[in-house]
């Protein structure tokens, strides 16, 4: 998942697979991959365009850049 051996995409990758397993457990369905995949695909436009986030004061990752009251956090130097 992540191209550069970068700790820090490293952490997003870990982060991406713990939601996926535990909150979405995907890991538990004995599918094939194209399954899996509408699986991983249906979980990751549920998990930005449905589920708020506490850390985005309750908008989902879709709403949170469109709005401007709400400093956007980002976790990238820059």
């Amino acid at each position: 998942m992540t191209q550069n051996s970068d700790l820090y995409e490293n952490a997003a990758a870990e982060r991406i697979n713990g939601i996926l397993k535990q909150e979405f457990m995907i890991d538990r369905f004995d599918k094939s991959r194209e399954t899996i995949k509408v699986l991983v695909k249906q979980s990751v436009d549920l998990y930005n365009e449905k589920r708020p986030h506490l850390s985005n004061y309750l908008l989902t990752p879709h709403q949170m850049p469109k709005q401007n009251k709400i400093k956007f956090k980002t976790f990238k130097k820059q």
